[in-house]
């Protein structure tokens, strides 16, 4: 089981959306009502918040975490982020998840592939395949981990030709509706 945080955008409607501190919550994410952008740069800010989620992951029994919206330094955010800087915290979450006894994800992100690779359990890819990255993530793979892929509805695509392309990268695909409701459909 995997647990699902954002780690790298606040979320009015969360329960600890009082917590952050305002000088950390940026820009409005796109298209994504209530959420914005978070300075991943303020670890120190930041990290009793993760901690908070990382512990009740664990104490709610998940196997792992998905750190969503940890790829964060090409978006409009408000704050001036480098690779560098979503590196640091891509690295720090995964020490705090793995002190845990959580398995961590990587979340699309995959110029950061060859840098989180060997600390990163497995990779969760959105739109991968439509928007033809996939491939990038090919290294878990070789290295013996998985890569779970989510194509969406909301955008055209043959799921069947997805289907085909996961099966020889060695990916596990499915297509969700963009709102994630209980509708899945899995490759045959």
């Amino acid at each position: 089981m995997i647990c699902y945080i954002s780690v790298g955008s606040y979320e009015e409607w969360r329960s600890d959306a009082d917590q952050f501190p305002e000088e950390v919550i940026g820009k409005d994410y796109e298209g994504w009502s209530g959420e914005k952008w978070l300075d991943v740069r303020r670890i120190d800010l930041l990290a009793p918040i993760m901690r908070a989620r990382l512990d009740m992951c664990a104490a709610k029994g998940f196997d792992g975490v998905e750190p969503d919206n940890m790829e964060v330094y090409g978006d409009d955010t408000g704050f001036p982020l480098t690779y560098e800087d979503q590196l640091r915290y891509a690295l720090w979450l995964a020490d705090e998840a793995h002190q845990r006894g959580l398995a961590i994800g990587q979340k699309n992100a995959s110029d950061q592939t060859e840098d989180l690779v060997d600390i990163y359990d497995f990779a969760i890819t959105e739109d991968a395949f439509y928007y033809d990255w996939a491939g990038e993530m090919t290294p878990y793979i070789e290295a013996g981990k998985p890569v779970f892929a989510a194509e969406y509805t909301d955008l055209p695509g043959d799921f069947e030709e997805f289907c085909r392309q996961a099966q020889e990268l060695g990916f596990s695909v499915i297509l969700k509706n963009r709102d994630l409701n209980a509708w899945i459909e899995t490759c045959l």
